[in-house]
């Protein structure tokens, strides 16, 4: 059992980040408000999750101005894409041994 304890990502161990991460795979991008909607999070959880993710490069961030409002996208990296797959895979693993 310790051996497959391992294999899991602490980065993803948040029921926030593991939402987060869940969404940008199967969405290109997405941005700030569609995430915290779709997570139901406040801004500043959703936040503080995000600059997490940010600063392990599992995520990219782009900044920009749709008419005077700004508008944060978020994407995962390559990276990031990369360590969830091994974190969900490792999952995998934890769940079809303990059966």
């Amino acid at each position: 059992m310790k051996e497959l304890l391992i294999h899991l990502n602490k980065a993803f161990e948040s029921k926030a980040r593991l939402g987060i991460m869940s969404a940008l795979m199967v969405n290109d991008k997405l941005d700030f408000n569609a995430l915290k909607e779709l997570l139901d999070l406040t801004d500043g959880n959703l936040a503080s999750h995000l600059k997490a993710l940010e600063e392990q490069g599992y995520l990219e961030v782009q900044k920009q101005f749709v008419g005077r409002k700004p508008n944060t996208t978020y994407g995962a990296t390559p990276e990031g894409r990369k360590a969830f797959g091994e974190h969900l895979s490792a999952l995998e693993k934890l769940i079809s041994g303990n059966r």
